[in-house]
Order: structure tokens, then sequence, then C-alpha cells
């Protein structure tokens, strides 16, 4: 359907739709009319969420804000508030004949109550659909939610539209190409499309046409009338319910007339069904006229007085289902009504209820504080068919009155007597029951088991806060939940039932027993419980049990959740914080979890867990012996153990181990075929024959750090030959003087870390530079180390392969002078391009070179013809003694000469550089500005503490490098 299918029909009677009086042409012609261009895209927009609509089901658009509407041609607000509902005869013509073929939709559900105000004499709408909707039939509509208020247009004129009277006013013709519009859908279209609308949205689709009014009018979407709190007056409901006359479902809450209001409803409306009032009063004819009104079902009255609040009121229907009557003043109720089902007193104030209800099966008193006893038992005790019984908070009520409810209502499912102090069970039967509410109740003691144990068929038990029980002893076959939260003196716990599922048992200080047998229970959660400390467990289901902060609990526990215990489908288990955990010893084969974290008195633990994937040892720091034999852990970290000396591991698919931290480590058996990363930093009394048994049974290890293990020779580094896929290799802190093992076995080495190896001499390296050891190696850290200058610039000029080297802290080394004393370094070219025809040093793979806190480096010349052209980063700061910096690097991005309190001279080539770090040197600004005028990309420039460079500056500097973004001084940051 295209722009000329929207609203066209040029001078035809719909075109001019504020006229009322004009006859109707059939609803698929062409309809015609002017409009502006900022009216003509409002119709479209209407057009293509209705189109949308057909499409998805549902039209977008939100609902009309209140009062943003106004009534037409001084009609009423009543009648304006629709067309008329009979959309296919006007003037005494009928236009069926134009209808096309019905479009039949299959049982469109939608619920809308609506809300209208009288505010200023207009109607408002909030609307949330209540019905369903089949071709050509009624429906049944329940009440859901309500909109906020909104103005609706019944008589919609042209500026509702947007559109005009077609007029002559110079003469112009009417161009159809930007003018015309036509719309055509049948009222069984438009029918189908509405009902998915709710009703401020139909008010929307009301404003557009003749044809939408009367299709957005239709008693099908108006069936419930939800008036809210909105105040609306008797003229106002009385014309709704004139229009409205088959509506099934009223709410009024809050009107000054609400008593008018109710009798209107039950006296107009024949088919209402639901009847909501509120907050007001109503005289007792209202209840005589309910009589009247044949077919209502529901009825719910809130927070309302009834007469004068000291009579008698009758309540007397034949068909009504449900009652509520809840925040009510009233002295004394009588309800005669022999379909009702479902009746509510709650929070109601009354002395006195009479039920004649036979088949009620529904019954809800609780809060009925004025309620006696006695009218408590004949109201129950008159409905011999009442399945559910709510007696919370009446605390008038006695066990006398149970026994006579338990005779008389034998099929009684449902009974909450929460709150009510009196009541013990005792010598009361309930066999049928299925769901017990005992919440506060002080009467209730372990006595009372006794009469609760005869409920054969109890579902669901209750003991919230009953300060007085001390033991609960139940077998119960088809008990299924139980509750036990802040019972101070509950001590005894002793379950038996196969369905099981659900057990709360929370803040009962002085539980030390739990007895539990069923088939059903997954979970048990019995969390601070300090007095715990005995747990029987015959739960075959059982596969999450949560016992933290159980401080009573003994070593006995682990018999329980082993196999055998009674536990067979445990999988996770948590005993976080039970201190009185000394030795733990679990043999299960469904564990798969185990936490112990905060257990500090633990010392020994021992594992027989093959499928364990996951143990958490946090804060277990006395640990001393640990057995994993066998686990199906894939990481395990033990270094939060440091008084751990025997260590025992067989865990077929673990990848990780982390020993860091466990000094006093001396006896460690480790059988990890698939182990791939073994860091033992810090295992002082980690012994030789150690690490040969383990690198016999662990050979596809890549990664090895034995860092601060001095008890590691250089004899037994041969162990090494039996991992030939090592890459990482850490022996920093030990006392080796050999390495010749490492070269001579570890072949696919990449990292190697050597830093404070003080018993290396010159020569230990020298496979490396002069053999061609270790052809893989790709970083290498020699921090602290007491190699000679020679040693370490041979290292450089030959190892050109290495991409990462840290010298930290070398005394030994002293100018770094890669330069060449035949070639002037202002003839070479910075170009990386240029390089390599200048026939220097081979192309060296350096990417980041760490010179930090060296001493006695007082120069450091890096020329383009040091071949260094992958150089990225380098960090020469706390080399307090360096004076001199010429760096010609072509990629170099970050240089850091922080603290060098002796730079003088700086001097740089590189193009690339974006950071610059001179904080805390004596350089003065104008050498900073010539070396920055060649970095072309510099954003970085920290000068902070520079005594030679002034605030003032900052200008000259970003002169010189106009790419600077950030400049940090000792005064301020500049961006």
């Amino acid at each position: 359907m295209n722009k000329e299918d929207i609203f066209g029909n040029e001078g035809l009677p719909e075109g001019n739709i504020a006229n009322e009086e004009e006859d109707v042409v059939e609803v698929a012609a062409p309809l015609r009319v002017t409009m502006t261009g900022c009216q003509r895209e409002e119709q479209l927009r209407l057009f293509e969420e209705m189109v949308r609509a057909v499409r998805v089901g549902a039209l977008p658009g939100p609902p009309q804000a209140a009062g943003t509407s106004r009534w037409s041609n001084g009609e009423s607000s009543s009648a304006a508030i629709m067309a008329s509902v009979d959309s296919g005869k006007e003037d005494g013509r009928d236009s069926s004949h134009h209808k096309r073929p019905k479009v039949h939709s299959d049982c469109l559900e939608n619920h809308f109550p609506i809300t209208v105000s009288s505010s200023d004499g207009n109607f408002s709408a909030s609307a949330d659909r209540g019905h369903k909707i089949t071709q050509g039939s009624s429906a049944h509509y329940k009440n859901e939610r309500c909109y906020d208020t909104f103005m609706f247009t019944g008589n919609v004129d042209e500026n509702t539209l947007g559109i005009s009277h077609l007029r002559d006013s110079g003469g112009d013709t009417l161009k159809i190409e930007d003018l015309e519009v036509r719309m055509d859908l049948t009222d069984d279209l438009l029918h189908m499309v509405f009902s998915f609308l709710d009703h401020p949205n139909l008010c929307q689709a009301a404003r557009v046409c003749r044809q939408w009014r009367a299709a957005c009018a239709h008693e099908d979407f108006w069936r419930c009338l939800n008036f809210g709190e909105n105040n609306i007056s008797v003229e106002q409901f009385e014309d709704m319910c004139l229009r409205y006359p088959n509506a099934t479902e009223v709410h009024i809450i809050g009107a000054h007339a609400i008593h008018l209001l109710a009798m209107r409803a039950v006296s107009s409306l024949r088919n209402l069904e639901v009847l909501t009032l509120g907050k007001g009063q109503l005289g007792d004819n209202f209840f005589h006229a309910l009589a009247d009104c044949s077919m209502l079902k529901r009825l719910n009255i809130n927070e309302a007085t009834f007469g004068n609040g000291m009579e008698e009121i009758p309540i007397n229907h034949d068909k009504l289902c449900h009652l509520q009557l809840t925040k009510c003043r009233v002295m004394r109720v009588s309800v005669r009504c022999p379909q009702l089902e479902t009746m509510s007193l709650k929070r109601s104030n009354m002395a006195q209820a009479v039920l004649n209800c036979p088949i009620l099966q529904e019954l809800d008193v609780g809060s009925c504080h004025k309620l006696p006893d006695v009218a408590i038992r004949s109201a129950a005790t008159s409905c011999p068919q009442l399945v559910s019984l709510d007696l919370s908070n009446c605390l008038c009520v006695s066990d006398e009155t149970l026994r006579e409810i338990s005779r008389d209502c034998v099929s009684l499912h449902f009974l909450d007597a929460s709150y009510c102090s009196n009541i013990s069970l005792e010598s009361v039967r309930l066999p049928m029951l299925t769901v017990l509410k005992l919440h506060s109740c002080e009467g209730i003691t372990s006595a009372s088991m006794t009469a609760i144990s005869h409920s054969n068929m109890l579902e669901v038990l209750e003991l919230d806060n009953c300060s007085l029980l001390t033991s609960v002893t139940l077998d119960l076959p088809r008990l299924q939940t139980i509750r036990l939260v802040h019972c101070r003196k509950f001590a005894d716990l002793n379950l038996r039932s196969i369905m099981l599922s659900s057990i709360l048992v929370s803040n009962c200080p002085s539980l030390h027993h739990v007895n539990i047998t069923s088939n059903s229970l997954q979970k048990l959660a019995l969390q601070k419980q300090d007095s715990l400390t005995t747990l029987a467990l015959q739960c075959q289901g059982l596969q999450e049990v949560d016992l933290t902060a159980c401080e009573s609990l003994t070593n006995s526990i682990c018999d329980v959740f082993s196999d055998g215990g009674g536990c067979a489908m445990l999988k996770s288990l948590i005993l976080d914080n039970c201190e009185s955990l000394t030795t733990v010893r679990f043999c299960s084969s469904s564990l798969t979890s185990l936490s112990l974290v905060g257990c500090r008195a633990i010392t020994a633990l021992e594992l027989t867990c093959p499928n364990l994937e996951k143990v958490c040892l946090d804060g277990c720091d006395h640990l001393e012996r640990a057995l994993f034999c066998p686990v199906g852990l894939r990481s395990l970290n033990l270094g939060i153990c440091p008084k751990l000396n025997m260590l025992s591991i067989e865990a077929p698919q673990m990848v990780s181990l982390e020993l860091k931290g466990c000094g006093v480590l001396s006896e460690v058996s480790i059988n990890c075929p698939l182990l791939t990363s073994l860091d033992a930093s810090f295992c002082s009394q980690l012994t030789d024959d150690c690490l040969s048994a383990t690198t016999t049974s662990c050979q596809l290890i890549e990664s090895l750090i034995l860092m601060s293990c001095p008890s590691i020779g250089s004899d037994k580094l041969c162990a090494l030959r039996w991992l030939p896929n090592l890459t990482v290799l850490d022996l920093s802190y030990t006392f080796l003087m050999n390495l010749q093992p490492v070269f001579e076995y570890c072949l696919q080495l990449k990292v190697l870390k050597l830093q404070a190896c003080k018993y290396l001499t010159d020569t230990s390296l020298e496979p490396l530079y002069k053999g061609g050891a270790l052809p893989a190696l790709q970083e290498l850290d020699l921090s602290y180390g007491t190699l000679c200058q020679a040693a370490i610039e041979e290292l450089l000029a030959c190892c050109t392969r290495l991409t990462h080297v840290s010298l930290n802290g070398c005394v030994n080394m002293h100018d770094l002078n890669w330069g060449s004393s035949g070639v002037k370094h202002a003839d070479l070219l910075s170009s990386s391009e240029n390089i390599h025809e200048m026939g220097g040093q081979p192309n060296r793979l350096l990417q980041i070179l760490n010179c930090v806190g060296c001493p006695n480096i007082r120069k450091v010349i890096i020329p383009p013809i040091a071949c260094c052209s992958h150089l990225l980063s380098l960090n020469l700061s706390l080399s307090v003694n360096l004076r001199e910096v010429d760096v010609a690097c072509f990629n170099l991005w970050f240089l850091n000469l922080s603290n060098c309190f002796a730079l003088e001279v700086l001097k740089l080539q590189c193009p690339r550089l974006t950071s610059l770090f001179l904080q805390s040197c004596n350089i003065d600004e104008e050498a900073v500005e010539v070396a920055i005028s060649k970095c072309s990309l510099l954003e970085t420039l920290d000068i902070r503490f520079c005594p030679k460079i002034s605030s003032m500056s900052m200008v000259r500097l970003r002169a010189a490098c106009p790419s600077l973004k950030r400049i940090f001084s000792s005064l301020s940051t500049v961006s």
C-alpha cells in the first residue's frame, strides 16, 4: 500500500469528518483530504503503526497523555467517549453490503480495565485489556493493572485528525501526488488488529477516522470498566453504563459517591460478573440490591465501612463464588451464598460472622482481632467442605476450636495458625493436612510433634520462631519442606521422609544433633550452627552440603561424606570456618568440589577423590601433610600453606601446580603426567632427588620456576633432560655455578631468568654468545648479577635473536656504546629503510632493554648502525651517574630516564617516540627542546622535579614538538 492509498477520496462526505450529519459512503472507497506537510506525516505515522500491528500483532506507541485532547462540537463527555457501536448503519442506510469477507481470528486474549476520571467534566481512561475475543462471541475479562489517565476524543474533528475541509481559497488545483492518501481496511480486519491494543492505544487509533473510531468503540474492547481511584460522578457512570450495558467487570475505589455508583452498577449492568469497591461507605441497601445482580460471581470490597459500622449486614446471593471483605468495618456480617467457594475477611474489624455457605472451600479470617474464638469456631465448622483455613494473628484461637474444626472439616488441607499463641495442637488430629504454618506459636513444643506426626499427608511444615520448641522427631512419608528459623532452644532434629527435598535450619544456636533420612533431598544448608556436633545422613540423592561456620563439627564428619556414609551422590561440600577440624580424610567417588577455607586447625589432609575438580584451602596455614591420591584436579595452589612439609599428588588431569612459598617442603612426590607448569619458588628445602623424580614423572612440563631454591645444585640440573618441551626456566637467586646442563638439554627454551645468581662466572654464559646454545631463547634476565662489562658487551653484540633483555642493577655494567668508531653519528640516517644499506652489524631482534638502577653506567649510545630497528622500549631509570644519552632508533616509542640525576646530554632521533620520562633529571630546557624537536609523534613528556626547567618553558617545548598532548611538570599537568 503506497502513500496514495491512505485517507484519500476528495469531495466525498468522509473527507469532512467533523460534520456528523453527512452521509457515510462505503469504507473501501478512496478518501481524499487536504492537509499540511506536518499533518500528512502524522497520518502516515499512524498508518504505519497500524500496518506494523497487522504484521506483528501489536501496535506500538505511547499512551495519550492526560489532557491532550478536548471534546468537540459541545457534546457531553459521556456522548463523546465513543462513536456509535453500530458502524454498519448511519442515516437509516445499511452499509453491510460493502463489507468484505470476514477475517477470522482464533482466541485472541486481551485484558483491559479502564479508569475514567471526572475532573473538569472530562473522562480519563487508564487501560489494560481485560477480555477474550473470538469472532462473533463475548468473552471473560480479568483485571490486571491500570495505566496513567489519558483523554479520549469521541467526536473526531478535522483538527484532531490533522486535516481540513476542501476549500477553494485561491483557485489552486489540488495536487494528488502530494495530498492524496487512501486507506482500505475491512471492519473485520480492524477488529482483529485492534484486539491487540490496550485502551490508551485504542483511543489513539480512534482519532484517525470515523471507521477506526467506530471499530474502537466495539463493546468487545470495553468489557472491563476500571475507574481506579478517580473521582467519577454518578452522571458520568450512568452514561458509561448506558453505552456499555454488557460490561462484565467494574472497579471503583475512593470515589465520593461510591455507594450510589455501586447501586447503579448492580442495577444497570445485568451481565456484571466482577465488582470491586473500596475506600468509602456502603449502605445496607446496597447489599440487599446484590441479589438483583444475578450474574455476579466475584465481589471485592476493601477498606470500606458497612452501614454505620454498628449494624448487621446481610450478603445473600445465589451465584456469588468469591467474596473478599478486607480491612472493612462492620459489627456483624451474615453471608448466605450457596455457591460461594472462597471468602476472605482478612484484617476486618468485626465481632461476629455467620456463614451459610455449604460448599465454601477457602476461608481467611487472618488478623481479625475482634473476632472471638467461638465466632471463628462457628464460622469454620459451618463449612464442612473447607479445604483452606487461615487463622494467622487470631490470638484467641484455642486447641478446642482446632479440634472441632478437624472433626467437622475432614477435607482441610491448608492451615495457617501462625502467631496464635494459645494453641499447642495437643490432642488435635488433622489427617488430611498438607500445609501447616506455625510461625511464632509460643505454645508449640516437642509434645506438639506427636499431633503433627498423625498428619500423614503433610507436605509443608513451617516452625519459625517457636521459642519453646526443643526437638523435632517426625516420620512423615510425604513431607517435602520444613523450616526451622530462630528457634533458640531447638537442639535435636530427626526427620525421616523419602520425599523430603527442602530443609531450612538457620539461627538455632542450641542445635547439636541432626539425623535426616530422605531419597529426594538434593541440597542441605546448616550454616552457622555453632553447637552442631553430630550429623547423620541417609540421603542417596544429596548433591550439595553447606556447613559453613559449624565450629563444633569434629573429624567424624568425614565419615558421613565418604563412600558408604549415606551420601552416595554428593558433589559439593563446604566446610568453611569449621575450626574444630584437625585431620580431614575423604574417600569419595562422587565428590567434585571441596572447600576448607578458614579451617586453621587442619594439620593433615588426605583426599582419595578421583573426580575431585576443585579444592579451596585458603587459610589452612597449619597444614603439614597433604595427600591427593588420586584426584581429578587440573590445577592446585598450595603456596598458601607455609608449614607444608610432606606432599604426595597423583592427578592424571593436573596441568598446573603452584608450591610457591612452601619453605619447609622437603618430601615431595608428584605423579601428574599432563603437568605443564610447576612453580616451586622459595621452596628452600626442595632437594635434587625431588627434582629428578618430578621431571621423570612429569615430562610435559613447559614452565619450571625454581627461584630461591638454593638446595638445587648444578649437578642435579641433568634432570632437565627429561623435559624436552621446557620453554620457561627460572633459576634466580640460586647458588648455581655451571649452566652446562641447561645449554645441553633445554633446546626449546625461550625464557631464562638468572637474577642475582652471584656465583656465575664471567665465562658461564659463553655457550650463549660463542657456541650458539639455546637457539630459541628470546628473553634473558641477568639483573643483579656479577658478570663483567666485557661479558655483557659480547652477549649483547652476539645474541641478536634476543627480544627482551634485563640488566637491572648490574654494578659491572659501564658505558653502553653500540656505535662504530669509523662512522660518524651525524652522517647516519635514522630511517629503518636505510639501515640495511650501511653494511653494519647484523639486525638485532631486541624489543625491550631494561637497565634500571645501574650505578656505573655513564653513557648510552645507540646509533642507527647498531641495527636496533625493533627496539620499542628502553628503561634507564635510577642510573644516577648517567650523563649522556644518544639514541637513534626508528621504532622506539618508550624511553624512561627518570631519576638519572647526572643527565646533561640528550640526543634523540626517534621519530616514533610517544612517551619520554625525564623526572628528576638535571638537564636544561634547551637540551630537551632540541631533543624532542626530532620526535614528531611525541605525546607524553614528564619533566617533573627538573631543577633547570621552569614552568614558563612549556610554551617553548610545545612549539618545538607540536604533537605533545600531555606535559607533566612539578607545578601542574598541562594537557
